[in-house]
Protein backbone atom coordinates (compact mmCIF):
# COMPACT_ATOMS: atom_id res chain seq x y z
CA UNK A 1 0.00 0.00 0.00
CA UNK A 2 1.25 3.12 -0.61
CA UNK A 3 1.79 6.46 1.74
CA UNK A 4 -1.23 8.58 1.45
CA UNK A 5 -0.84 11.92 -0.42
CA UNK A 6 -1.60 14.04 3.12
CA UNK A 7 -0.75 13.67 5.98
CA UNK A 8 -2.57 15.12 9.39
CA UNK A 9 -1.15 18.19 10.95
CA UNK A 10 -1.42 19.73 14.48
CA UNK A 11 -4.98 19.82 15.62
CA UNK A 12 -5.80 16.95 12.82
CA UNK A 13 -6.40 19.13 9.93
CA UNK A 14 -4.41 17.26 6.62
CA UNK A 15 -2.29 19.06 5.04
CA UNK A 16 -2.32 19.62 1.29
CA UNK A 17 -0.36 17.56 -1.04
CA UNK A 18 2.50 18.78 -2.71
CA UNK A 19 2.47 20.15 -6.54
CA UNK A 20 4.00 17.68 -9.17
CA UNK A 21 6.90 19.17 -10.82
CA UNK A 22 6.33 20.19 -14.09
CA UNK A 23 9.32 21.15 -15.68
CA UNK A 24 13.00 20.88 -13.93
CA UNK A 25 13.60 24.34 -14.20
CA UNK A 26 12.47 25.81 -10.83
CA UNK A 27 11.03 29.36 -12.35
CA UNK A 28 9.46 27.41 -15.17
CA UNK A 29 7.53 26.02 -13.07
CA UNK A 30 6.37 28.25 -10.59
CA UNK A 31 5.33 30.20 -13.83
CA UNK A 32 2.98 27.62 -14.82
CA UNK A 33 1.48 27.09 -11.30
CA UNK A 34 0.90 30.33 -11.30
CA UNK A 35 -0.92 30.49 -14.77
CA UNK A 36 -2.88 27.55 -13.29
CA UNK A 37 -3.90 29.39 -10.15
CA UNK A 38 -4.60 32.87 -12.40
CA UNK A 39 -7.07 30.42 -14.60
CA UNK A 40 -8.92 28.56 -11.34
CA UNK A 41 -9.49 32.14 -10.25
CA UNK A 42 -11.20 33.67 -12.92
CA UNK A 43 -13.41 31.07 -13.28
CA UNK A 44 -16.80 30.99 -12.55
CA UNK A 45 -17.96 29.35 -9.72
CA UNK A 46 -19.69 25.52 -10.57
CA UNK A 47 -23.31 25.23 -10.75
CA UNK A 48 -24.96 22.45 -8.59
CA UNK A 49 -26.22 20.82 -11.53
CA UNK A 50 -21.92 20.60 -12.53
CA UNK A 51 -21.00 19.71 -8.92
CA UNK A 52 -23.72 16.91 -9.33
CA UNK A 53 -22.50 15.62 -12.28
CA UNK A 54 -18.94 15.49 -11.12
CA UNK A 55 -19.97 13.91 -8.19
CA UNK A 56 -21.56 10.67 -10.09
CA UNK A 57 -18.53 10.57 -12.48
CA UNK A 58 -16.06 10.30 -9.65
CA UNK A 59 -18.01 8.78 -6.71
CA UNK A 60 -17.39 5.34 -8.40
CA UNK A 61 -13.83 5.90 -8.35
CA UNK A 62 -13.83 7.03 -4.73
CA UNK A 63 -15.36 3.76 -3.57
CA UNK A 64 -13.38 1.57 -5.92
CA UNK A 65 -10.48 3.17 -4.46
CA UNK A 66 -11.40 3.04 -0.69
CA UNK A 67 -12.38 -0.75 -0.91
CA UNK A 68 -9.27 -1.37 -2.72
CA UNK A 69 -7.54 0.61 0.62
CA UNK A 70 -9.14 -1.84 3.07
Amino acid sequence: MTAPNSTPAAGGVATPPARPVRFEDPVRNAAYWARIERNVAAAPPLTEEQIATLRGIFAPVARTATREAT
